[in-house]
Order: structure tokens, then sequence, then C-alpha cells
């Protein structure tokens, strides 16, 4: 119970956005993934996740981990349209609406209330992404609860709605990570993820990255950092952390470059210099890769995947 502790006091939760939509008409969309943890609660209608039998039903959530992929429909009700996620952006009118101003309980098309927030450890390690977990589906009365009351928020701001929201959002946090550990999942990931409180060594390579993501992050760099060999420094941080210390940079890249496009008006040029990328039609490469859309698209995005 000791490193869950200090992994939830070590947790940086940010909240990103909290709306209901409404659903026009049923929609499938392929291969969508996101910097940010989503959480949708079904309040009416169904999700389906992957094609997969098992639904989502009114009451019940689906939690999608940063950095997985999905592909899930919206509405199960009728025959759903299937659209890719880029030509999904461009025609968000035909298939849902975002509701800003009526009460849940009074809607009667089907409808959904999500989250999105950010759940990092020492503000550098992406919690719940690194589980290398898929999405799965949560009933939980107290989340629920708790989803509703943000919205709520969002729908009727009054005196420290910043602080509520903030409240709220590292609430929904924590009662996902004793959500799993009281159903028993992903109890082996939960445990590699304790070894980052161990070797003060991997959290300096991570306070590093973070502070100089656009400079040189060359495994001889952070050999440096770590003071350890660079024949080395490759191995144990893949042994601690699962990944490839390479591979883990361009995701932090990346994770720089969707916030900048959200927050800021700068060129896909400026961003792509700024998180280390001189060429730029390397790094919209790069990024449609990794999210399936053009960078520029990103700053369009309002439903979770």
């Amino acid at each position: 119970m000791e490193d869950y502790n200090r992994i939830i006091e070590s947790l940086n939760v940010k909240y990103a956005k909290c709306r209901n939509v409404q659903i026009i008409k049923p929609f499938r969309m392929d291969n969508v993934r996101d910097v940010e943890n989503t959480i949708i609660l079904v309040n009416r209608g169904a999700l389906r996740l992957d094609l997969q039998d098992d639904i989502v039903q009114a009451g019940e959530m689906l939690f999608i981990p940063a950095k997985s992929s999905v592909t899930m429909t919206y509405g199960v009700l009728a025959k759903p349209i299937t659209i890719n996620y880029e030509s999904f952006l461009n025609n968000t009118d035909n298939c849902y609406e975002v509701n800003k101003t009526q009460e849940i309980k009074s809607l009667e098309n089907e409808n959904y209330t999500y989250l999105t927030f950010d759940a990092k450890i020492f503000d550098s390690v992406n919690f719940f992404g690194n589980l290398d977990i898929g999405a799965f589906k949560i009933r939980d009365e107290k989340i629920a609860f708790l989803l509703n009351s943000l919205f709520n928020e969002e729908l009727h701001p009054a005196e420290g709605k910043e602080r509520m929201i903030k409240l709220l959002t590292d609430s929904i946090a924590i009662e996902i990570i004793r959500y799993i550990l009281r159903k028993r999942l992903f109890v082996e990931q939960l445990a590699t993820n304790s070894t980052y409180f161990k070797d003060p060594r991997l959290i300096n390579i991570f306070s590093y990255i973070r502070e100089n993501i656009g400079e040189d992050l060359s495994n001889k760099k952070l050999a440096d950092v770590a003071e350890v060999s660079e024949d080395y420094v490759g191995q144990y941080f893949k042994m601690l952390t699962g990944i490839n210390p390479q591979d883990y940079i361009e995701y932090q890249r990346m994770e720089f470059a969707v916030n900048l496009l959200r927050t800021s008006k700068k060129s896909i040029k400026e961003i792509g210099n700024e998180i280390g990328y001189k060429d730029t039609a390397y790094f919209c490469r790069r990024f449609k890769m990794m999210f399936g859309i053009p960078a520029g698209k990103m700053r369009r995005r309002e439903v979770p995947g």
C-alpha cells in the first residue's frame, strides 16, 4: 500500500475539459488516441469498444488511458456510420452537438459526459498511459457522481469554480486508481510503476527531459545526467520503465506539441522547432503517424476518443 500512496502523492493531476455531448446519429471512429486520459459516462444510450460484444450501458463509464488507441462506437441503437478521425473532425455537426445549457436529466437524445485530464508522476511520467493498458469499463456510483458534479460546475459556474474543478478532477483520478486496486486490475503494471520511486537517477532523467524538451536528448546526454555509461543508459531506462528512452522522448515531445497546438497560436513550424524537430515535414509525418490526424487538426479536437 505504501508504494501506491507514494504514487498518489506524487501525481500532478491537471483538468483539461469536461463536456456533455448529444448524439445526432450513431457513429464509429477508428484508431483514436490522445495524450490525455478520458473517462466517458453514458447517461443515455450505449458505447461499444473495438467492435466487442461488451457494451458500456447507461450508468457505466469507459476509461481510456492516455496513449491508448481505440476504435469505438457512439450509440448502438441503430446502424452507425463509420468515419475515420480526420474525416470526423470535418463533419462533427453531422454526428453530435455539445450541450452547454441543459441539465443532463432533461435530455432525451443519447448523450455522454466526458472528462479529459492529465495525471503525471513527478509531473513527468504519464501514470495511466505508462501502465500500457487498454480502455476498460467502470461501474462505480461515486466516480459517476463526481463526474456529474464536475459537469455541473461547468454548467453553472459559481464562486470558486476553478478550485472545485481541480478538487473534483483530483478526486476522480484517485478513485480510478482505487477502483483498479479494488478490482485487482493490472496489478503487475501497477507494481512496475512503483520502480520510479526506487532510483533517483531515473527521476533526474525524467526531470531533465521535461526541462530540455527541445534540446539534445541523445542517450549520451541522458547517460551524463544519470551518471551511467552511454552503452548502459538505454538498457537501464528500459529495465525500469519498460520502454526505450528515445521512444519515451518522442512521446513527451508530442505531448508538448499537442499542448501548444491547443493553447497557442504558434505555427506548426514554430512548434516543431520548439520541441526539437528542425525538419517540419518530418515532425508532421511523425505526428500524424502517432495520432492519425495532421497536427493542425488537433487544434479542433472536441469529443473524446
